[in-house]
């Protein structure tokens, strides 16, 4: 390099991931949304002038970041370079130009470094309500979703745009909690922007060219080495899931080629009439991260390490939905695209990815109201309260998965505290569901039991955004498969795995939450690791003996050590 050697760009680009990093829990700290709080379902990440992601933040979702790796070129294209100031703040929520629902809010900021554009700074992160329908499967159109907010300026030299302020405010159901994030995610943009310019001072860099090149050279030779030390080869993939109200399927092709690893998903299942449907760049985020993740786990994710992976997918495919599709809940479609790529991959390079796990995460969102069917007392309430819940993970080829953990969101659970404190809801019950991790050499993640309610004199309604109702999770080399979503009333109403629905006064939903499948035939597991999962209560005596064929015996043996709390 020109500038500065390569331990010092090393150093640098170091500093840039901390940088973002501080980034990310600046906004987490700074939130309203207990979306973003508690769960960090966020992304935060820097840019070099040319809008190239340099880094992301380790906190945050694929999903969010990898769809925002493009999303800056497009802020550079609507906004025009010559209309960018200093203090200038862009945002937008554009499904196809962000992070693929109206429902994620990006927030752009250009970072200035003595009066020259040196890069942006650039956030998402997911807010509870937008407007329209709220967030759920039902709209027709993107135009039923919510508020649309096109790549536009909301601070100019410093000045809030406050007719725009007013418009969101007078759309949306919680407009403190949304305008608080909108300026939580302006301010995180604002502190990425004070560390980058004392890394500059510090190291008397006058723009990013130089560094901006070492990253983008390095990590590109770093995950090309890793594609071309592959074997050249094409399989495809298969999963089929439950759909709105039809079955999904999700085809891909996947070619290993000198360079470059390309996925096609030709063959999947058309654009549908309900919001499940996913546009290209959610499809190639997680595409890509399923593949970095198998590849090239430890190479740092930014612009250069993404390229050598090619998407494509054909248009009005439910993973590459056009304009107006209904896309609000594109995360169910989408969490499923890793485990399919994985089915290819599998073919490939045998015992490297893991079993299919829940997939999608298990969110569900409670619209509160007072009781109309009987007088309600002063202090029933509206409110709006999402909760993020997981399933359980695959079993990987040398470990169990990992029990009600996100794969491949990395979303975190949110703690029931934290969600009773937001609106008038209960958590009756919420544990680990036994025996719902597949059996195998490795056994799958459990899911969750989950039973919620509303507090005296509410009733709600209930947006679920499930799935694996009728299609369990897979499992690989011979595992068994997770088991699969459950959900009623507490008086045995059906319920739908998709869907608004209401819930009286006084019911309770009653959730299984699925999970993972196993790996590798249950015949081979070591008899310790059953014991174990016996007196644990991860599996019951009926499936220890169903499954791994344990005796009358050891079963009895195995109890009573653990009642006795001796070591088994």
């Amino acid at each position: 390099m020109s500038k500065v050697g390569k331990v010092a760009s090393q150093v640098m680009w170091n500093r840039l991931i901390s940088v973002v990093e501080e980034q990310a829990q600046a906004l987490i700290r700074t939130s309203f949304s207990t979306s973003v709080r508690e769960a960090g379902d966020l992304s935060a990440g820097v840019y070099n002038e040319a809008g190239e992601m340099l880094a992301q933040a380790v906190t945050g979702t694929p999903g969010h970041v990898n769809a925002m790796a493009d999303a800056v070129a497009h802020f550079i294209r609507r906004i025009g370079r010559d209309n960018m100031f200093e203090g200038d703040v862009y945002i937008t929520n554009d499904p196809w130009e962000g992070t693929g629902h109206l429902h994620d809010i990006t927030v752009v900021s250009p970072s200035f470094h003595q009066g020259q554009l040196v890069g942006f700074f650039a956030c998402t992160a997911h807010v509870v309500d937008i407007g329209g329908r709220g967030f759920g499967a039902d709209g027709n159109s993107v135009y039923e979703e919510g508020l649309y907010l096109p790549v536009m300026k909301l601070i100019e030299r410093g000045e809030v745009d406050q007719t725009l302020i007013r418009i969101i405010r007078g759309n949306v159901r919680a407009p403190d909690m949304l305008v608080g994030d909108i300026y939580a995610l302006a301010t995180c943009n604002e502190v990425g922007h004070r560390r980058l310019i004392n890394m500059m001072q510090e190291f008397g860099l006058s723009d990013l060219s130089d560094i901006s090149r070492f990253i983008m050279e390095n990590s590109r030779r770093a995950t090309l080495e890793r594609i071309n030390a592959l074997k050249p080869g094409k399989a495809a993939g298969h999963m089929q899931i439950d759909g709105f109200d039809k079955p999904i399927d999700l085809h891909v092709s996947l070619s290993i080629e000198k360079d470059r690893i390309v996925a096609d998903w030709a063959g999947t299942s058309g654009v549908d009439k309900k919001g499940i449907n996913v546009p290209l760049v959610y499809t190639k985020a997680y595409t890509c991260y399923a593949l970095k993740c198998a590849i090239a786990p430890e190479i740092p994710n930014n612009a250069a390490s993404l390229a050598p992976f090619e998407i494509t997918a054909p248009e009005n495919s439910i993973v590459n939905a056009q304009h107006p599709a209904p896309v609000a809940l594109r995360h169910i479609i989408g969490h499923m695209v890793p485990d399919t790529v994985y089915g290819a991959l599998d073919k490939l390079l045998p015992e490297t990815v893991h079993a299919e796990g829940a997939g999608s995460l298990c969110n569900f969102q409670v619209s509160t109201r007072p009781r109309s069917d009987a007088p309600a007392p002063n202090e029933a309430l509206r409110a709006e309260v999402l909760a993020f819940n997981s399933g359980g993970a695959g079993a990987r080829p040398g470990l169990d998965g990992l029990n009600a953990t996100a794969f491949p969101s990395g979303v975190m659970t949110m703690p029931v505290e934290a969600t009773e404190q937001v609106g008038p809801v209960i958590f009756w019950r919420k544990e680990l569901r036994p025996d719902s991790g597949g059996a195998g050499r490795f056994r799958g993640g459990l899911g969750q039991y989950i039973e919620l309610g509303a507090r005296e004199g509410h009733e709600f309604d209930f947006q679920a955004m499930f799935d694996r109702v009728d299609h369990p999770a897979r499992g690989r080399r011979g595992g068994g498969s997770g088991a699969p979503m459950t959900i009623a009333q507490d008086d045995g109403t059906a319920m739908r795995g998709k869907g608004k629905q209401f819930v009286p006064h006084g019911r309770k939903v009653m959730m299984g939450l699925p999970g993972g499948a196993g790996y590798g035939a249950p015949a081979e597991r070591a008899p310790e690791l059953i014991r174990r999962d016996l007196a644990l209560g991860y599996i019951t005596a009926d499936f220890a003996r169903e499954h791994y064929g344990l005796s009358d015996r050891d079963i009895e043996e195995v109890i009573s050590k653990a009642k006795l709390g001796e070591t088994i």
